[in-house]
């Protein structure tokens, strides 16, 4: 079955004027500020105006363990919340705003996708209201300031070989992860080697993300660690008296950006972290506010289950103080058969045409990957649920793998079509999501903070992961040390791993038990943001393009429309 383009679906949909979604969230016209006719932003006053509301209930939409092409959690999360108005409650979405360098890199656009998107779709996708225009100015005048501190004669004794403030950009450039800077005659800088993160990687990226409010985020700002004196002390932002300047630029950014989706439920879109070295997930006050805007509340977090659900639930719900209700595991019939271990599928090109063939047995085979997520969730005493994500070459015989494999595990499920059907294609998971979340549960967090850097690591690994245990290296082992020496040993920690295996290792699929410790190359502190991450492997935070990028396709006709979005 064949359906129109994502981007000729949303072209074709109707935009109805902003000021009636707010109105459907019950914000009174001095809460919020339209950014033209289909866009607005939401003050952050709203969070103490509207806290005598009862709050929504607060569903996780995460996933098993993706192939190289995604399962559909951004598609179901609005599927969800259109299915949700099909029988008569109002849903509000939380989710992240697209990155432009994944936009015309390979992996397209994310407003969702067929009769699933949140609109519009061209300026969702490009730029929006510019709020990763202000995070990557904001991030780069401190690099700035950095270097110039080093240029005036370095009054703080910043040792550069200890400079860990990198420079960002919102676009995928292989060419720039490692450069030199201060390159000419003296009075260009002091030499020095560097490099350049994609914007969504970067700190203040994260740090927005979790902030709670302007004095936080300025409180945030300040404690951003950019490197170290020779003697080991950290210098941060506040040290170097920009800090205020900083705060000034992401004033409006920290505003959630309110928009639609094609059946008329409000999207807070805001913030957009990376998945691996940060949270993975949109804004609290994004959260703060649609919480108190009606029924429900859907928000989903990165890849699959082990990366974003555990730092949901372990680093936004510890900070925001929201408990969430439920948690949808999103599972897709290509995706197990690829953790059989019988197929390969690259971003890029065509499915094996063996994928698509019948085979229950298959679904069963890597439906191990499934199990292992849902038994993690109840880990932290969340009630899961199963959505089934179909596409057209699914089978039935195949969708009922997954229904078994999912009560044997105690999960309700259910088949969603949203994609192809709208609201409409996931009234059935609304109704098991209602149902659900309407029971109590027993929310707990994985680890106590007061467990020290290792101990909270190595919970991580051996819980959720299936490890044996963990194998710091000796940069790594001695990092722990200094940074809980320095006051750091209570944040919460980010696992920074491949999101293709529950493991450490992307060819290990479906659920390895006792595959060996978790290899800790070494630990990186966000001490704005609130957090030390693990690199765990070769992590990239600065994406390359490929060979034929979208960019390619993407221009304007002689009409004036933008075309080659996906």
């Amino acid at each position: 079955m064949s359906i129109p383009s994502d981007l000729d679906i949303a072209r074709a949909s109707t935009v109805r004027p902003i000021g009636e979604i707010t109105s459907s969230m019950g914000l009174p016209e001095h809460l919020w500020e339209p950014y033209g006719r289909e866009i607005g932003k939401v003050s952050l006053d709203a969070i103490e105006e509207l806290a005598d509301r009862p709050p929504a209930k607060y569903i996780l939409v995460t996933a098993i363990t993706p192939t190289p092409l995604g399962e559909g959690k951004t598609t179901t999360s609005i599927g969800l919340a259109q299915g949700f108005g099909h029988i008569g409650k109002r849903a509000t979405l939380a989710l992240r705003q697209p990155s432009m360098g994944p936009t015309f890199g390979i992996k397209g656009g994310a407003a969702g996708g067929g009769y699933s998107q949140v609109i519009p779709m061209e300026k969702l996708n490009l730029h929006l209201t510019g709020d990763f225009h202000a995070i990557t100015a904001a991030h780069n005048l401190l690099a700035a300031i950095v270097d110039n501190h080093l240029y005036q004669g370095n009054e703080l004794g910043i040792d550069p070989h200890a400079i860990e403030w990198r420079r960002v950009m919102d676009v995928n450039d292989r060419a720039l992860r490692n450069v030199v800077v201060g390159l000419g005659t003296r009075l260009d800088g002091v030499p020095r080697q560097t490099g350049f993160d994609i914007t969504a990687a970067s700190e203040l990226m994260v740090l927005l993300a979790l902030a709670t409010s302007e004095k936080d985020l300025r409180e945030r700002v300040g404690m951003i660690v950019v490197g170290y004196t020779k003697s080991g002390e950290p210098v941060t932002a506040e040290d170097l008296k920009v800090a205020g300047s900083m705060a000034v630029i992401l004033r409006d950014a920290l505003k959630p950006n309110v928009l639609q989706t094609i059946e008329g439920q409000p999207a807070l879109v805001h913030t957009g972290p990376f998945g691996n070295i940060a949270t993975g997930q949109s804004s609290i006050v994004a959260d703060m506010i649609g919480i108190r805007t009606g029924d429900y509340l859907i928000t989903e977090a990165g890849f699959g289950a082990d990366i974003g659900a555990e730092k949901f639930f372990d680093m936004k719900c510890r900070m925001s103080g929201l408990t969430p209700s439920a948690a949808v595991v999103v599972a897709t019939v290509r995706a197990l058969k690829a953790h059989s271990g019988r197929h390969s599928i690259k971003p890029g090109k065509p499915l094996p045409p063996e994928l698509l063939v019948e085979n229950p047995d298959e679904v069963a085979t890597g439906g191990a990957n499934l199990r292992k997520h849902l038994e993690n969730l109840k880990k932290f005493g969340i009630t899961p649920v199963v959505a089934i994500n179909a596409f057209p070459t699914d089978h039935p015989s195949e969708h009922a793998v997954i229904a078994e494999i999912a009560a044997e595990a105690g999960a309700r499920s259910a088949v969603a079509t949203h994609v192809v059907d709208g609201g409409a294609g996931a009234v059935d998971l609304a109704r098991v999501v209602e149902e659900v979340a309407n029971e109590p549960n027993d929310f707990r967090f994985l680890y106590p903070l007061e467990d020290s850097i290792e101990k909270k690591i190595e919970t991580i690994a051996t819980e959720l992961y299936g490890a044996t245990g963990v194998d710091f290296s000796p940069v790594a082992a001695a990092q722990a040390k200094k940074y809980a020496a320095l006051g750091y040993g209570h944040l919460p920690i980010v696992i920074a791993k491949t999101h293709l295996s529950i493991t450490s290792d992307a060819s290990l699929l479906g659920a390895p038990e006792n595959w060996g410790p978790l290899p800790v190359r070494e630990l990186r502190l966000a001490a704005g943001a609130g957090y030390v991450y693990a690199v765990c492997g070769e992590i990239r935070t600065m994406p390359g393009l490929s060979s034929h990028p979208a960019a390619e396709r993407i221009d304007i006709d002689a009409d004036g429309n933008i075309v080659g979005l996906s």
